[in-house]
């Protein structure tokens, strides 16, 4: 669904802000009140706010011989009311992104911000950080646009986990691939969602040993018997504490050297 309304009010009003010190302004204003319960006032002067709370605690009003606003956050107060009234209104909202598409349900815009969402229906997907929205569409009746994300390797999955999971494509590649590097352990790394992909020991809670599986493609071996991931950092290990990652081969004498 899309986003609870924005509301705004405008009107000639006296606003004070009252924290340590007390503020008080009178003009004619419009207030911006977003879903979070930030408050914003602006004047007609610049792009800054006359005076604003961010995420407060609590936002009250009432539509009473004009209007009144309260918002208060810890010590913060801050509290608008309107000597006349020019506008009292309340608009859909949704977060803006960049453009990665058309929503296959309803055509509405599909946009990139913390995930990806419709504009028009509010349909959601959670989305890595790092993935890219590819311009090809699901080979299956979602429709949706696929997304490209490198967990070991480079994975083309749709945007859909439900649809296509880009879990299981990284279990099945990695599932096992590589031996719990705990000394006296026998267990094999096993791919886990917890909080996020995790290769972990087989033997938990026996042995607790696991590893945040790093956005990147496997390039080698580190020093420990771990694999090595190519980063947008660099080479790591994946045992994000190990500092035997970028060890060089051992140099061989030569029969030429003796």
């Amino acid at each position: 669904m899309i986003d609870d309304a924005i509301r705004v009010l405008a009107g000639d009003c006296t606003v004070i802000a009252e924290d340590a010190d007390r503020e008080e302004y009178r003009g004619r204003v419009t207030t911006i009140v977003k879903p979070d319960n930030t408050v914003l006032v602006h004047d007609s002067d610049g792009y800054q706010p006359v005076a604003w709370l961010t995420r407060a605690d609590s936002v009250s009003s009432e539509r009473r011989d004009g209007f009144t606003l309260v918002a208060k956050k810890d010590t913060q107060t801050l509290r608008i009311a309107a000597h006349e009234q020019e506008g009292f209104a309340h608009y859909p909202s949704s977060a803006a992104g960049t453009p990665v598409g058309e929503c296959p349900d309803c055509d509405g815009a599909l946009v990139r911000s913390s995930g990806v969402h419709c504009v028009g229906c509010g349909n959601r997907y959670g989305v890595p950080a790092d993935a890219t929205i590819r311009d090809e569409r699901c080979d299956c009746d979602c429709g949706l646009p696929k997304m490209r994300v490198e967990r070991g390797l480079a994975f083309t999955v749709c945007l859909d986990r439900g649809c296509e999971s880009l879990d299981a494509a990284v279990k099945a590649e990695f599932d096992r691939e590589w031996a719990c590097p705990e000394p006296g352990c026998d267990g094999d790394l096993r791919i886990l969602r917890r909080g996020g992909l995790i290769a972990g020991c087989e033997h938990y809670p026996d042995c607790d040993t696991g590893f945040a599986v790093p956005a990147g493609v496997v390039d080698g071996e580190c020093g420990c018997g771990l694999p090595t991931f190519e980063t947008a950092s660099g080479v790591r290990c994946l045992d994000a504490t190990c500092d035997r990652a970028l060890e060089g081969p051992l140099e061989v004498e030569s029969d030429a050297d003796d």
